[in-house]
């Protein structure tokens, strides 16, 4: 079920899979897509993980994504703060008080689900990241150079398809914030530090946007992380080992739910 939810300023397109087993006693999985993502970019790996789990799923479009509202404002240091505070306000829309939630993020997707955690809502079970980012490293600016080139040269003109006229804008304001200047020092490590809510840290061990640096920070977290490397896959795990990853996610599901 698709839906477009109308704020003062903007509209945000969601989906919700699962919808007849939405009740107060079942956790809604929650999926925050990547930096260029949208919901058909999740393919078939959001049902697989709901019907899997039996649970019921919202995936959320940001502003700049798909259908929904375009960028209105430049990209600051805080672009991903300002996505988790709008996250926030879809859930605050879509969920009845009390609610409870478990939040599934793939790269930006992951950090905004991070950076939603770190005042551990008390209706949040859990989080998982894919491919999630807490700081900048170089290996991160080496990934975006050849995306760029891509771009430029038409090859990623399948992003038309589906974000249309907002395509360009959403492209360069990743690439471009990555690799600015007052991007260098971004850094949530210190600031995820206050999460106290169990996490589920997975990453490709050919991830060309980041090494292992990454997962080991979310580790270090505190004892209720679980970290897990997927060998032979890049940066999309849950479309590269779509049925690995909803295997490891269900299991993990599972258990606290």
């Amino acid at each position: 079920m698709n839906k477009l939810l109308k704020f003062q300023d903007k509209e945000i397109h969601i989906q919700w899979l699962n919808y007849h087993l939405l009740n107060a006693d079942k956790p809604v999985l929650v999926f925050l897509h990547e930096a260029l993502g949208s919901i058909v970019q999740w393919k078939s790996f959001p049902a697989e993980l709901c019907e899997g789990t039996k649970l019921p799923g919202l995936i959320i479009e940001r502003t700049g994504h798909g259908k929904s509202s375009e960028i209105e404002n430049g990209r600051t240091q805080s672009y991903l703060h300002d996505y988790a505070k709008e996250s926030f306000q879809v859930l605050e829309t879509c969920f009845a008080k009390n609610q409870k939630y478990i939040l599934v993020g793939h790269s930006d997707g992951g950090t905004i689900a991070l950076l939603m955690a770190k005042s551990n809502p008390e209706s949040l079970l859990g989080i998982i990241t894919l491919a999630a980012h807490t700081f900048v490293e170089t290996e991160t600016l080496e990934g975006i150079a050849p995306a760029i080139t891509a771009f430029e040269n038409g090859k990623l003109s399948g992003l038309v398809k589906i974000h249309g006229e907002k395509t360009k804008a959403l492209f360069y304001a990743w690439a471009n914030t990555w690799r600015a200047e007052f991007f260098k020092k971004w850094d949530i490590r210190e600031e995820i530090k206050s999460i106290k809510k169990p996490i589920f840290a997975l990453q490709g061990s050919n991830d060309q946007y980041g090494t292992s640096a990454q997962l080991n920070s979310i580790e270090e977290i505190h004892s209720k992380v679980e970290i897990f490397e997927i060998p032979n896959c890049g940066h999309i795990p849950h479309i590269e080992k779509t049925q690995e990853v909803v295997r490891l996610l269900s299991k993990w599901i599972e258990n606290r739910t």
